[in-house]
């Protein structure tokens, strides 16, 4: 079924999947062969990280953070990773930036548990993102417009029942693999594409097209944990995200928004090995500077909470071990003395930053 543009009632009906055309070029596998490479040699690096969590909090706030900019919710490396340790007194960029943390987590969570990904979890996910309970769109008017000149640029659907019947479409395809047997990768960026299309939402769209991205390639066994993340790719090259998303509408140009999802499958997957292996390496240094400098401090444990969070404070450091306050800041002390942590007064609280673990995050270290 070709996609058409209809009037101001219905807006843009996307297309029934699977499409009716042959995704699968020479050029497309070509580029899908690298790109799969890649996501497997990212998957074999992340496996070397014995805590999950070291990986999963540190790149989801990296990808909430890229992801949010691009919706222009700008905040900075600094407050993000404080309000790990101190929630009160966000800035609203911060609240929203960890409201997308959130929702990752949380389609994560459902994805690995039910190995499915419905649009009842869509839904759950957008309202994790926006705080509110609107849900899928019920009344017209929603459209695109250029953010410069006002002029409108795309009018998704407008009714309800196309909105849910694209949906219901759409969850099939993702869920069940007989329907297409394309490439995964294509299928993800058939997937983000048909999914901004439908644009379900009164708000929150974007964010949950590209949280939708990594839930399906954890749904398709692609990847173990939600560590590749195609917002920093995105941002890089929006002007061309936005072109080349419109001219499928409107050319069908298919083949050139599959090549460059690829592309930013592939580049970022390459990035992510290059920062795990940042980590990796940091972490093992780390650990032989404690076990030079006091043997008796080193253990995995104390290691592990240094790389949680780049930063933490006396009573993360007492729970997470299980020790008292006292013992928990004289470890911390000892850090700051080895020159692993730098110390921070910030009022009448106090919170320590592993520095280099930092720099890494924030991409003062390079990852090239």
């Amino acid at each position: 079924m070709t996609a058409r543009i209809e009037n101001e009632l219905t807006g843009y009906i996307p297309p029934t999947l699977p499409l009716r055309q042959d995704l699968e070029t020479k050029s497309v596998l070509k580029k899908a062969i690298l790109a799969n490479t890649a996501i497997a040699k990212l998957n074999g690096v992340a496996a070397r990280i014995p805590n999950q969590a070291v990986l999963i909090n540190s790149l989801v706030l990296q990808e909430a953070k890229d992801s949010s900019e691009i919706e222009n919710i700008i905040t900075t490396h600094d407050d993000l990773y404080r309000s790990t340790i101190d929630a009160s007194d966000l800035s609203q960029a911060v609240k929203e930036v960890r409201h997308y943390g959130e929702a990752l987590r949380k389609g994560f969570e459902l994805v690995s548990k039910n190995k499915l990904l419905l649009v009842k979890d869509i839904v759950q996910i957008q309202s994790i993102l926006e705080k509110n309970d609107a849900g899928i769109r019920k009344q017209g008017g929603t459209k695109l417009k250029n953010d410069q000149t006002g002029e409108v640029i795309f009018t998704p659907p407008q009714q309800e029942n196309d909105i849910r019947n694209a949906l219901s479409n759409l969850e099939q395809y993702i869920n069940n693999p007989e329907l297409d047997d394309i490439d995964p990768l294509i299928k993800m960026a058939v997937i983000h594409h048909q999914f901004e299309t439908i644009h379900p939402f009164y708000d929150g769209n974007g964010r949950t097209g590209r949280i939708l991205n990594i839930l399906y390639l954890v749904l398709s066994d692609l990847l173990e944990l939600p560590i590749l993340y195609l917002s920093r790719f995105i941002t890089t090259h929006k002007a061309d995200y936005y072109r080349l998303l419109q001219n499928v509408r409107t050319e069908q140009t298919w083949e050139e928004w599959v090549l460059f999802m690829l592309e930013g499958i592939e580049q970022t997957a390459n990035q992510t090995i290059q920062l795990i292996h940042k980590i990796d390496e940091l972490m093992q240094h780390t650990g032989q500077r404690i076990q030079e400098q006091d043997a008796k401090l080193y253990s995995k444990d104390v290691l592990e909470v240094l790389f949680v969070h780049p930063y933490t404070k006396i009573e993360f450091t007492e729970q997470s071990l299980n020790i008292s306050r006292k013992t928990a800041s004289t470890y911390l002390n000892k850090l700051v003395e080895m020159k692993i942590l730098h110390p921070v007064k910030m009022g009448t609280s106090k919170y320590f930053i592993n520095t280099q673990f930092y720099q890494i995050l924030s991409g003062e270290m390079s990852c090239e």
